[in-house]
């Protein structure tokens, strides 16, 4: 089956409830038994079929009663408001996992989980990370923050590094780990302070992730 050509690069922050390192990387059960998190990205350069992604951002809360692979999740997409009708519904469907081939990426894979999507919203997005640095910040004014820095060593205070490398990742193939905080407002509301952070740059395209 064909599918559209896509394709979205730049970095990704993303921060859940689970403690520092998410067992979901490692196929274990999370920390609390559900799973709820924020994750958002800036796309350096992409494009949907003609329709141009370069320089969007976009945001998705999720929330899961129990581990992601037992289903009945809820999400939300929060796509930028530069975005036009066409980029708008672009994103949606890349999102939503559409036009992907089955299992090629999070998003077609997670599409399998979720039960309930919200409708989504169109907001003015504030976006900064330094991958290297493990340091992010994602705002959606009024409704989401999201912050992301070191885990830091507890005897000497000292930011302490961790890289996980995923060679058949669905979401990255290499990511920096920290410590997360969220404080969502929106229809999934969460509440996070010091958990899982990761930090990444996403290449992918409608096949799968760049490897």
């Amino acid at each position: 089956m064909s599918y559209t050509d896509w394709k979205i690069s730049g970095p990704e922050f993303s921060s859940c409830n689970c403690d520092y390192g998410c067992p979901c990387q490692f196929n274990a059960l999370p920390t609390h038994g559900n799973c709820e998190a924020a994750v958002s990205m800036e796309i350096k350069s992409g494009h949907f079929g003609e329709t141009d992604l370069t320089g969007l951002r976009w945001v998705c809360t999720l929330a899961w009663p129990g581990p992601i692979h037992e289903g009945n999740g809820r999400c939300q997409a929060f796509v930028d408001e530069r975005a036009d009708d066409k980029q708008r519904e672009a994103l949606l469907t890349i999102l939503s996992g559409q036009e992907t081939a089955p299992g090629a990426t999070i998003f077609q894979v997670f599409s399998g989980t979720i039960t309930e999507m919200l409708e989504p919203q169109f907001v003015p997005i504030e976006f900064s990370v330094d991958i290297e640095k493990r340091q992010a910040k994602t705002v959606i004014p009024g409704i989401l923050e999201a912050t992301g820095e070191p885990i830091l060593n507890p005897m000497t205070n000292e930011p302490h590094r961790v890289r996980v490398t995923l060679p058949e990742g669905f979401e990255y193939t290499e990511a920096e780990y920290g410590s997360g905080s969220i404080s969502a407002k929106g229809d999934i509301k969460v509440n996070t302070s010091g958990k899982h952070a990761h930090f990444c740059q996403i290449n992918m395209t409608q096949n799968g992730v760049i490897h």
